[in-house]
C-alpha cells in the first residue's frame, strides 16, 4: 500500500509501476469538495492515475463510474463521470472495464442525511427489485474482482447496474 499526494500525483509514479490490473473507486461529493473540487477528484485525479498506471505497465483498468454517466449531461455529476470514462478509455489499456452501478448501499462514517434517507428507501425497494435502483458496495467490489480475473473479449467493456449485480453474485 502506498500513500500518495493527489495534488502531486506525478511525483508518485513509482507507486503505479509493476501492476497488471488497476482498480479505481476514487470519488468525492460536490457538497464536500465544491464543484471545482469534485471535478478535480472525480475526473482529473482518476484520469491522471490511469495514465500513470498505463505508463507503469498496467494492462487492465477497472473503473467504478455511475449509472447514467454521460459527457453530454446537463448534470455535473453525470457529465464528469462520462468525461472520465472517455479519458480512461483513451489511455489505451489492453482491457478497460467500466462499472456503472446505481446508488451504492453502504454504511458511511460521515453524515449524509439525504443519502441516508435515499438508502433506506432504496434498500426497501431492493428487497423487491434487487437490481433496479441500487447495489451494495460489496457486490460492486466482487464484480470488480471478477472482471480482473476474467477480462473477457474486447478492449472496453461497460457493465450497467444489472450486470454488476449478476457478476457480483456469481
Amino acid at each position: 500500500q502506498a500513500v500518495v499526494d493527489f495534488e502531486r500525483l506525478g511525483e508518485h509514479a513509482a507507486a503505479f509501476q509493476g501492476h497488471d490490473v488497476g482498480f479505481c473507486c476514487l470519488g468525492t461529493t460536490r457538497a464536500k469538495a465544491g464543484a471545482d473540487g469534485f471535478v478535480r477528484v472525480d475526473r482529473d485525479y482518476v484520469a491522471q492515475a490511469a495514465e500513470l498506471a498505463r505508463a507503469g505497465g498496467c494492462k487492465h483498468f477497472v473503473l467504478q463510474s455511475s449509472r447514467g454517466a454521460n459527457p453530454q449531461s446537463r448534470f455535473l455529476y453525470l457529465r464528469v463521470k462520462g468525461e472520465v470514462e472517455n479519458l480512461v478509455e483513451a489511455v489505451g489499456f489492453d482491457h478497460c472495464t467500466i462499472l456503472r452501478p446505481a446508488v451504492l448501499l453502504c454504511k458511511r462514517q460521515e453524515s449524509r442525511p439525504m443519502e441516508w434517507i435515499a438508502q433506506q428507501f432504496l434498500g426497501a425497494v431492493a428487497r423487491l427489485f434487487p437490481a433496479a435502483y441500487s447495489v451494495p458496495v460489496e457486490t460492486v467490489a466482487k464484480a470488480m474482482v471478477a472482471c480482473a480475473l476474467q477480462p473477457g473479449e474486447g478492449k472496453v467493456k461497460v457493465l450497467e447496474n444489472r450486470a454488476v449485480h449478476e457478476l457480483g453474485k456469481a
